[in-house]
Parts: structure tokens; C-alpha cells; sequence
């Protein structure tokens, strides 16, 4: 009887430990692409954290924007996951690779979604309350100055390789900013975008160019989202604004931009229950601002950031995990 006891203990293990390798070799590997912006930076390192600790995935991240990552998925079905994709800029695509059942949205990685727009520096408006208006910014372009050429004023675009460039490029075109003096900076990354922004507002000098919420920067410093005087046309952003070699494009503010985390329809037919995790992992604006401003406040990493954001919102992701997921993420901080 001893035997017997023994030999079926012996079978209930094994059996645990097939079904626990079957579970992993179904996550099996995953690409997540880590995008060269802060917040999509650390949901890279989350996400990786939480699948390869809570799923027993083997998680690696590779590089990714925008606009290469959206088209490798849909072409390549690599990386799997997009943890924080701006999913205005690649809409039509992105749909179509749905409909083809290339790929699936998931959940939302900003719940209330993402902000655009150009903007000027409150104390700026102040002195001057036309700027908060396009027409505004166009009269007194004299005070937005070019590091480089003192002839032209300043205008600063987004880095090359974004999709937010094609639509700041197309409506910088569609309000003749050219005709008003300006001329488009590229600020080279991320960076050097925020640091432009930063350095003008220590120093209370005028600036002017993109921006986009939730950031650290947006969240340090009073801006103003300048007025275009157009409303929202969602018809002409999608169709034109946000499209290379848009021929005729005309002023519309930026729609609110929808945050989406994209996965291969393959990974999430194979890995079910990371699909329901990424389907409710999501942040408020408010919570993502405090992540970044304590991300720049202390020069951290996405991976620094990740683990900060473990260790001392437990409230927030232990929600989205099931509790004997939670307790291996708990266990391996």
C-alpha cells in the first residue's frame, strides 16, 4: 500500500510539473519591442518582468518604433508584443492586420489615451495671450529663436523615425508656418526633444514645437497646447495629416490618440492567459505622469522604473494577474 501511495504521489508530481512545462513551452519565447520613449520603455520592462516571473515565458526585448515594429508585426509576425503603440498613426494598417488575422488588439496601455499637439510655455501666453493661438505664434515668430540660423525661428518637429513627424511635417505645411518665418528643428531623439523644452523654460525664452501626454516634462512644466482654430477633423487627420506624402493637408487639431498594446494574432492564440493579462494592464494619465517624473527626477531606466513601480504600486498590478501569478511576481521582486 506504501508502494502504492508512493508511485501515485510520484505520478501527481510529474503530472504538476508537465502541465507547468506545457504552460511555459506554450509562452515559449517572446519578442517584446521596447520603443526609444520613456513610458513605452518601462511597459516594455513590466511586461517582460511579468511574463518571463508570473508565466514562465522567456521574454527578451529588441529595439522598436513606431512605424518599423507596426509594419514587421503585420509583414513578419515579429516582435510579438507592442507594449505602447499610438495606434492614430498607423490605423488603417494596423486594422487591416487585424482583419487579415495577422494581429490583435489588446488592451488600452493609456486608458484615457495619449495627448498631441504644439505648444508654447504658459508665461509665455501670459505676456502674450494671441500665443495660445496659431495666428498668435505665426505674428510673433521673431521671439521663437533658431539655435543655429538667427535668421528663422524655430519650430521644433519630432525625432526623425517617429510617425508624429509626418504629422507635425504635414501640419506645418497646412498653416504656412514656413511663410511665417519658421523653420522645422529636428531635435535627433527623445532627448533632445524634452531638453530643448526644458533648457528654454529654466530660462524663460520662448519656445515652440510637439509635444505629447502623459510625460514628465508636461507634468513639470506649465505648457499650453496651442489653439489651430480648426477643431477636430478626425476624417482629415487619418486620411491626410497623418500620412507621408499627404499633398493638400489642412489644419486640424491633433484627435485624442488612442494607446493600444498590439500582439501578434499568433502569440495570442498560443498564449491565452498572458493575452488576458495584456488585455488589463493598462495606466491612467496620472499614474503613468508620476512614473515618469520619478523616472527623470532620478535618472532611472525603464528596468529601474519597473521595479519602483512593483515594489510600491502592488494595489495597481496585482489587479490585472490572476493571485498565483501575482504571488511569483510578488516572490521574485
Amino acid at each position: 500500500m506504501e508502494i502504492e501511495m508512493k508511485l501515485k504521489l510520484a505520478t501527481l508530481i510529474l503530472a504538476g510539473l508537465t502541465a507547468t512545462q506545457a504552460s511555459a513551452d506554450e509562452c515559449g519565447n517572446v519578442t517584446i519591442a521596447e520603443m526609444n520613449w520613456s513610458s513605452a520603455s518601462f511597459l516594455a520592462n513590466l511586461d517582460q518582468f511579468i511574463l518571463n516571473e508570473g508565466y514562465g515565458c522567456n521574454a527578451e526585448l529588441i529595439p522598436g518604433d513606431t512605424m518599423p515594429t507596426g509594419t514587421s508585426m503585420i509583414e513578419k509576425g515579429q516582435p510579438d508584443i507592442a507594449p505602447e503603440m499610438w495606434s492614430n498613426s498607423l490605423k488603417e494598417a494596423l486594422d487591416r492586420g487585424v482583419a487579415d488575422k495577422r494581429l490583435r488588439y489588446a488592451g488600452k496601455a493609456l486608458v484615457e489615451g495619449g495627448e498631441e499637439g504644439f505648444w508654447v510655455p504658459a508665461y509665455l501666453v501670459k505676456q502674450y495671450p494671441e500665443i495660445a493661438t496659431i495666428e498668435g505664434v505665426k505674428k510673433h515668430a521673431k521671439l521663437f529663436e533658431h539655435p543655429e540660423d538667427p535668421d528663422t525661428s524655430a519650430f521644433y518637429s519630432c525625432p526623425a523615425g517617429w510617425n508624429c513627424q509626418i504629422s507635425a511635417g504635414n501640419l506645418f505645411n497646412a498653416m504656412d508656418l514656413d511663410q511665417a518665418g519658421f523653420t522645422v528643428v529636428d531635435p535627433g531623439s527623445s532627448a533632445g526633444l524634452s531638453g530643448s523644452l526644458a533648457k528654454a523654460y529654466t530660462r524663460e525664452e520662448a519656445w515652440f514645437g510637439y509635444y505629447w501626454a502623459p510625460t514628465a516634462i508636461l507634468g513639470k512644466f506649465d505648457m499650453v497646447k496651442v489653439d489651430f482654430g480648426s477643431g477636430v477633423d478626425t476624417d482629415e487627420y487619418l486620411n491626410c495629416i497623418s500620412r507621408d506624402g499627404c499633398e493638400d493637408p489642412k489644419a486640424t487639431m491633433y484627435p485624442p490618440s488612442p494607446v493600444h498594446t498590439i500582439v501578434t494574432e499568433a502569440f495570442a492564440s498560443r498564449a491565452p492567459e498572458v493575452q488576458e493579462y495584456l488585455n488589463k494592464r493598462g495606466f491612467t494619465n496620472a499614474q503613468m505622469n508620476q512614473l515618469l517624473a520619478w523616472m527623470e527626477d532620478n535618472q532611472a531606466s525603464g528596468e529601474d522604473t519597473m521595479f519602483h513601480f512593483l515594489e510600491t504600486s502592488p494595489e495597481i498590478w496585482q489587479q490585472w494577474l490572476p493571485k498565483a501569478v501575482a504571488d511569483k511576481v510578488a516572490d521574485a521582486i
